[in-house]
Protein backbone atom coordinates (compact mmCIF):
# COMPACT_ATOMS: atom_id res chain seq x y z
CA UNK A 1 0.00 0.00 0.00
CA UNK A 2 1.30 3.42 -0.99
CA UNK A 3 0.25 6.80 0.42
CA UNK A 4 -0.54 9.70 -1.93
CA UNK A 5 -1.42 13.38 -1.55
CA UNK A 6 -3.09 15.83 -3.89
CA UNK A 7 -5.17 18.98 -3.89
CA UNK A 8 -7.03 21.47 -6.05
CA UNK A 9 -8.12 19.17 -8.85
CA UNK A 10 -11.11 21.46 -9.49
CA UNK A 11 -12.86 18.84 -11.60
CA UNK A 12 -15.59 20.43 -13.73
CA UNK A 13 -14.24 23.95 -13.21
CA UNK A 14 -13.94 25.48 -16.65
CA UNK A 15 -12.40 28.77 -15.48
CA UNK A 16 -9.56 27.11 -13.54
CA UNK A 17 -7.89 26.39 -16.88
CA UNK A 18 -7.48 30.12 -17.43
CA UNK A 19 -6.98 31.13 -13.76
CA UNK A 20 -4.19 28.63 -13.14
CA UNK A 21 -2.78 28.47 -16.68
CA UNK A 22 -3.54 24.78 -17.06
CA UNK A 23 -2.48 23.20 -20.38
CA UNK A 24 -5.87 21.73 -21.29
CA UNK A 25 -8.07 22.88 -24.22
CA UNK A 26 -11.34 22.18 -22.34
CA UNK A 27 -12.70 21.14 -18.96
CA UNK A 28 -13.73 17.78 -20.42
CA UNK A 29 -10.17 17.06 -21.57
CA UNK A 30 -8.79 18.27 -18.20
CA UNK A 31 -11.12 16.04 -16.19
CA UNK A 32 -10.46 12.97 -18.35
CA UNK A 33 -6.69 13.48 -18.31
CA UNK A 34 -6.50 14.05 -14.55
CA UNK A 35 -8.58 10.92 -13.82
CA UNK A 36 -6.27 8.91 -16.10
CA UNK A 37 -3.14 10.36 -14.48
CA UNK A 38 -4.51 9.64 -10.98
CA UNK A 39 -5.30 6.04 -11.87
CA UNK A 40 -1.95 5.56 -13.60
CA UNK A 41 -0.15 5.83 -10.24
CA UNK A 42 -2.74 5.14 -7.53
CA UNK A 43 -3.62 1.47 -7.13
CA UNK A 44 -6.99 0.34 -5.69
CA UNK A 45 -5.44 -0.54 -2.29
CA UNK A 46 -3.48 2.71 -1.90
CA UNK A 47 -4.47 5.57 0.42
CA UNK A 48 -5.03 9.06 -1.00
CA UNK A 49 -5.44 12.29 0.96
CA UNK A 50 -7.09 15.01 -1.14
CA UNK A 51 -6.48 18.40 0.47
CA UNK A 52 -9.52 20.19 -0.89
CA UNK A 53 -11.15 21.86 -3.86
CA UNK A 54 -12.02 18.51 -5.38
CA UNK A 55 -14.63 19.74 -7.86
CA UNK A 56 -16.51 22.85 -8.88
CA UNK A 57 -19.49 21.26 -10.60
CA UNK A 58 -22.87 19.75 -9.69
CA UNK A 59 -22.72 16.95 -7.12
CA UNK A 60 -23.88 14.32 -9.64
CA UNK A 61 -20.83 15.02 -11.82
CA UNK A 62 -18.45 15.14 -8.84
CA UNK A 63 -19.76 11.77 -7.60
CA UNK A 64 -19.15 10.10 -10.98
CA UNK A 65 -15.58 11.42 -11.02
CA UNK A 66 -14.87 10.42 -7.41
CA UNK A 67 -16.15 6.89 -8.07
CA UNK A 68 -13.76 6.51 -11.02
CA UNK A 69 -10.67 7.32 -8.93
CA UNK A 70 -8.58 4.50 -7.46
CA UNK A 71 -7.66 4.27 -3.81
CA UNK A 72 -9.04 4.62 -0.32
CA UNK A 73 -9.79 8.33 -0.48
CA UNK A 74 -9.90 10.88 2.35
CA UNK A 75 -11.02 14.48 1.76
CA UNK A 76 -9.89 17.53 3.68
CA UNK A 77 -12.38 20.20 2.63
CA UNK A 78 -11.29 23.28 0.69
CA UNK A 79 -13.06 26.56 0.12
CA UNK A 80 -14.63 25.34 -3.16
CA UNK A 81 -16.13 22.22 -1.54
CA UNK A 82 -18.95 24.12 0.25
CA UNK A 83 -21.83 22.74 -1.78
CA UNK A 84 -20.41 19.23 -2.07
CA UNK A 85 -19.86 18.82 1.67
CA UNK A 86 -23.62 19.10 2.17
CA UNK A 87 -24.43 16.25 -0.24
CA UNK A 88 -24.54 12.91 1.60
CA UNK A 89 -24.16 10.99 -1.69
CA UNK A 90 -20.86 12.78 -2.36
CA UNK A 91 -19.64 12.25 1.21
CA UNK A 92 -20.15 8.47 0.79
CA UNK A 93 -17.47 8.50 -1.95
CA UNK A 94 -14.84 9.12 0.76
CA UNK A 95 -13.60 7.01 3.65
CA UNK A 96 -13.41 10.18 5.73
CA UNK A 97 -14.06 13.90 5.35
CA UNK A 98 -12.88 16.70 7.61
CA UNK A 99 -11.56 20.26 7.64
CA UNK A 100 -8.15 19.37 9.08
CA UNK A 101 -6.29 16.14 9.76
CA UNK A 102 -3.16 14.98 11.53
CA UNK A 103 -1.88 11.59 10.35
CA UNK A 104 1.03 9.23 10.90
CA UNK A 105 2.64 7.40 8.00
CA UNK A 106 4.86 4.37 8.53
CA UNK A 107 8.43 5.23 7.52
CA UNK A 108 11.23 2.78 8.25
CA UNK A 109 13.85 5.43 7.45
CA UNK A 110 13.01 7.21 10.74
CA UNK A 111 15.28 5.44 13.19
CA UNK A 112 15.62 7.87 16.09
CA UNK A 113 13.55 10.27 18.15
CA UNK A 114 10.12 9.91 19.69
CA UNK A 115 8.39 9.13 16.38
CA UNK A 116 10.70 6.26 15.36
CA UNK A 117 9.17 4.44 12.39
CA UNK A 118 6.34 6.90 11.79
CA UNK A 119 6.12 10.36 10.25
CA UNK A 120 3.62 12.86 11.60
CA UNK A 121 1.97 15.01 8.95
CA UNK A 122 -0.52 17.86 9.33
CA UNK A 123 -2.97 18.14 6.42
CA UNK A 124 -4.93 21.30 5.69
CA UNK A 125 -6.20 23.00 2.56
CA UNK A 126 -4.30 26.13 3.60
CA UNK A 127 -0.62 26.75 4.28
CA UNK A 128 0.34 27.52 7.90
CA UNK A 129 3.28 29.33 9.48
CA UNK A 130 3.22 27.00 12.50
CA UNK A 131 1.44 23.71 13.24
CA UNK A 132 1.39 21.06 15.95
CA UNK A 133 4.90 19.69 16.56
CA UNK A 134 6.38 21.64 13.65
CA UNK A 135 9.53 22.13 15.74
CA UNK A 136 9.77 18.34 16.23
CA UNK A 137 9.85 17.35 12.58
CA UNK A 138 6.14 17.17 11.71
CA UNK A 139 5.44 18.17 8.12
CA UNK A 140 2.56 20.31 6.89
CA UNK A 141 1.04 19.65 3.47
CA UNK A 142 -1.37 22.06 1.82
CA UNK A 143 -3.00 23.14 -1.40
CA UNK A 144 -5.13 26.21 -2.24
CA UNK A 145 -2.29 28.28 -3.70
CA UNK A 146 -1.86 26.53 -7.08
CA UNK A 147 1.90 26.82 -6.78
CA UNK A 148 1.98 30.59 -6.22
CA UNK A 149 3.50 30.53 -2.72
CA UNK A 150 7.28 30.64 -2.34
CA UNK A 151 8.59 27.18 -1.40
CA UNK A 152 10.37 28.05 1.84
CA UNK A 153 13.56 25.94 2.24
CA UNK A 154 13.43 26.66 6.00
CA UNK A 155 9.98 25.19 6.57
CA UNK A 156 8.93 21.54 6.48
CA UNK A 157 5.80 22.23 4.47
CA UNK A 158 4.85 21.61 0.85
CA UNK A 159 2.16 22.45 -1.70
CA UNK A 160 0.76 19.13 -2.98
CA UNK A 161 -1.69 20.74 -5.40
CA UNK A 162 -1.96 19.26 -8.89
CA UNK A 163 -0.62 22.45 -10.47
CA UNK A 164 2.75 21.76 -8.78
CA UNK A 165 2.91 18.04 -9.65
CA UNK A 166 1.98 17.69 -13.32
CA UNK A 167 -1.70 17.10 -12.47
CA UNK A 168 -1.00 13.83 -10.68
CA UNK A 169 -1.02 12.80 -6.99
CA UNK A 170 2.35 12.97 -5.25
CA UNK A 171 3.62 9.97 -3.30
CA UNK A 172 4.83 10.00 0.28
CA UNK A 173 8.30 9.12 -1.04
CA UNK A 174 8.31 12.14 -3.37
CA UNK A 175 7.27 14.39 -0.49
CA UNK A 176 9.99 12.90 1.73
CA UNK A 177 12.60 13.53 -0.98
CA UNK A 178 11.60 17.22 -1.11
CA UNK A 179 11.51 17.54 2.69
CA UNK A 180 15.00 16.02 3.07
CA UNK A 181 16.38 18.99 1.12
CA UNK A 182 14.80 21.46 3.56
CA UNK A 183 15.83 22.61 7.01
CA UNK A 184 13.54 23.85 9.74
CA UNK A 185 13.95 27.29 11.28
CA UNK A 186 11.38 28.00 14.04
CA UNK A 187 9.30 31.15 13.68
CA UNK A 188 7.88 30.99 17.22
CA UNK A 189 9.15 30.13 20.71
CA UNK A 190 7.57 26.69 21.11
CA UNK A 191 10.77 24.99 19.99
CA UNK A 192 12.25 26.00 23.33
CA UNK A 193 9.72 23.83 25.26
Amino acid sequence: MNVWFTSDTHYGHKNIIRYAGRPFPSVEVMDKEMVERWNSVVQPGDVVYHLGDFAFCPADEAIVIAQRLNGHKHLIFGNHDKRLRKDSRFIKCWESTQDFLEIRVADETLTDGRDRGTRRITLCHYAMKVWNHSYRGTWQLFGHSHGTLHDDPNSKQLDVGVDCWNFIPVSYEQVREKMEKKTFVPVDRHGED
